[in-house]
């Protein structure tokens, strides 16, 4: 499953026989041509080029191309592998250029080109498209949604908390189940990760390790699920919760309690506030109450205002309430929307966010892809004949999918960002070269994406 050569779209197997004669450069862009967000954490590109680009093709790779593309009902291009295996070692003669992951760039401009440096292989630059756009679209699109969550999230810390440096725990990575595939659970979650440090997903943390050198990219706590709490029997419902304090509440520790399996309200009420409060507060731990159904809205507020009249609260420097002993996560319902009213309430109702976490999956990971932020790659630029013409796509009937034409630079100042041509232009080009030839030029740490995006989160 790791031929580069199959990791296309059929159609691209011919179209090396559709180029005007003469041609021996292609060159093409990436963007983000709109969507939900107005700008986009570029991530990911590292990956695909250490899991992919990094290792050559082989005879036996062409030959079960070649196999598969007959068969399949294709022409395939054999004299133009076997160019790249025997002059080029196997290795692509691509240079890639793309902005440092973490930046955040407005949507609308260039993120990353490619083009073939071989003039034998014009063709090359289209045909990794299918690869390369999928390998870049699906982690920028999550470390997107996940950061533009953290905005919010920061928002409310920073007005009601003594602590607003927790909004690294804020939002935690249930997703691994709700995912497609492992490798979508490594590169989502690890796209999350750019933000956030709390994380089910140990996929991710396996990535993060693998691709950027994170020997531990993320963290989690002792948690129950239903089956842990349900298989005690609803008579015994106090005792399973008891369980978790005994079993993992130590001073200092912080442990996760499924509440809902009956009845939430009574729950936190009866069985947290009355019956197990001197338990909770006499470990030492801070036990975590999750609701997992209901108003997704109302009810986690719900749950916060009951604790706060069983266990008290503490008012920081800021006026807001904080519970003692005591904290809730949602799990449940919870997107950028939800998150947003959560924490709206709790401020008019005098509460810090410091109270509560969240947790998405399938939505964090899964439920995005890519015309969540409209991402294409095109060609904007050939050479022909030893002339460089701008290449560009203009349909009439959609100006959304207008293209730029030409060989682009990324360029800012002051906070603005915009794209303009390369050639000659005073500006420094914030896109780096980080692949040429089958040699991966620009390594880049987890720690220094976090930071990227940090950066950016206060401009």
């Amino acid at each position: 499953m790791s031929n580069i050569i199959l990791n296309t779209d059929s159609y691209k197997a011919s179209h090396y026989l559709q180029y005007p004669p003469d041609t021996t450069h292609v060159y093409s862009y990436v963007e983000s041509r709109g969507g939900e967000y107005d700008r986009t954490v570029f991530f990911g590109l590292q990956m695909f080029i250490q899991e992919y680009l990094s290792r050559p093709i082989t005879k036996e790779n062409i030959d079960e191309a070649e196999a598969v593309y007959a068969a399949h009902g294709l022409p395939f291009n054999r004299e133009g592998w076997e160019h790249i295996l025997y002059n080029h070692g196997g290795m692509l003669p691509l240079k890639i250029k793309a902005v440092p992951e973490g930046y955040v760039v407005p949507i609308h401009n260039v993120l990353m080109t490619v083009e073939n440096t071989d003039p034998k292989c014009f063709w090359l630059t289209s045909f990794i498209e299918t690869a390369l756009l999928r390998a870049i679209w699906y982690p920028t699109t999550v470390a997107t949604q996940s950061w533009d969550i953290k905005r919010v999230i920061k928002r409310y810390m920073d007005e009601t908390s003594d602590h607003p440096e927790g909004v690294d725990f804020k939002l935690h990575d249930f997703g691994a189940r709700g995912v497609s595939s492992f490798e979508s659970a490594g590169i989502g979650g690890l796209a999350h990760l750019v933000n956030f440090k709390g994380t089910d997903t140990v996929t991710a943390l396996l990535y993060g390790k693998k691709y950027y050198d994170a020997e531990m990219a993320g963290f989690s706590i002792p948690a129950s699920e239903h089956s842990t709490m349900t298989s005690w029997g609803k008579d015994h419902e106090a005792d399973a919760y008891r369980n978790m304090v005994q079993k993992f509440g130590k001073p200092g520790a912080l442990v996760a309690v499924v509440s809902d399996s009956y009845d939430i309200f009574n729950a936190t009420e009866k069985i947290w506030g009355e019956e197990l409060k001197d338990e909770v507060v006499n470990s030492g731990a801070i036990v975590v109450v999750r609701p997992d159904s209901g108003d997704p809205i109302l009810t986690p507020v719900k749950v916060v205002q009951l604790l706060a009249e069983k266990y008290g609260t503490t008012k920081n420097s800021k006026g807001f309430n904080v519970l003692n002993n005591v904290r809730v996560i949602q799990g449940d319902g919870i997107d950028i929307n939800s998150i947003s009213e959560i924490l709206r309430l709790l401020k008019v109702c005098g509460f810090s966010a410091d109270n509560i976490a969240f947790g998405m999956g399938g939505a964090l990971l899964q439920k995005v892809n890519r015309d969540t932020q409209k991402f294409a790659m095109k060609c904007s630029a050939v050479q022909v004949n030893g002339e460089w013409r701008n290449v560009v796509k203009r349909p009439v009937g959609d100006k959304t999918k207008h293209s730029k034409g030409g060989r682009l630079a990324l360029l800012a100042e002051n906070g603005k960002w915009w794209t303009d041509g390369w050639e000659g232009n005073q500006w420094q080009d914030q896109m780096q070269v980080v692949y040429r030839d089958g040699s991966f030029e620009r390594h880049i740490t987890l720690e220094a994406v976090r930071e990227n995006a940090a950066r950016f989160m206060t401009m």
